[in-house]
């Protein structure tokens, strides 16, 4: 590997570090225009192996965020891993049906991918173990522009 091609993966992974604290404020904030600002404007979300996520840039991210905080809906992060670009972040979800069906409280994992100090993927997962598997598995290269994604 060339020197300038260590370099930019080492830059990567200190992005993500660096997010990290940012995405776990945002959470505790509850301010989306604190998330927005972490977010790149082409950013997608959804399901693992959906190759039509149901959020494609920030707006959509963002109006989703929305309506779960309308209704009642609140994360808080117990968990945040960094794995080279990518965050493993554990969330603590209330205040919907699965929370209450769950004693007030259920767990959602999300891997947030981390490119040029924006976030441009997040893919959720109900369990640690599923998340971790992913995070630490190939990544498959996508079409260009759009982010890779674990499998």
């Amino acid at each position: 590997m060339e020197a300038g091609q260590s370099g930019g993966m080492l830059d990567q992974m200190n992005q993500a570090a660096g997010i990290a604290e940012r995405v776990k404020a945002a959470f505790e904030e509850a301010d989306l225009s604190v998330f927005s600002d972490l977010l790149a404007e082409d950013v997608t979300w959804g399901a693992p192996d959906d190759p039509s996520p149901e959020c494609k840039n920030r707006t959509e991210v963002l109006a989703w965020y929305q309506r779960g905080r309308k209704s009642g809906m609140r994360a808080q992060v117990s968990e945040i891993v960094t794995l080279g670009n990518r965050l493993v972040v554990g969330l603590k979800v209330t205040g919907n049906q699965a929370a209450e069906i769950s004693d007030g409280a259920y767990e959602r994992w999300q891997i947030l991918t981390v490119s040029s100090g924006r976030i441009v993927d997040i893919v959720g997962f109900d369990t640690r173990e599923e998340a971790m598997a992913r995070a630490n598995g190939p990544v498959v290269p996508q079409k260009p522009g759009i982010p890779e994604r674990w499998v």
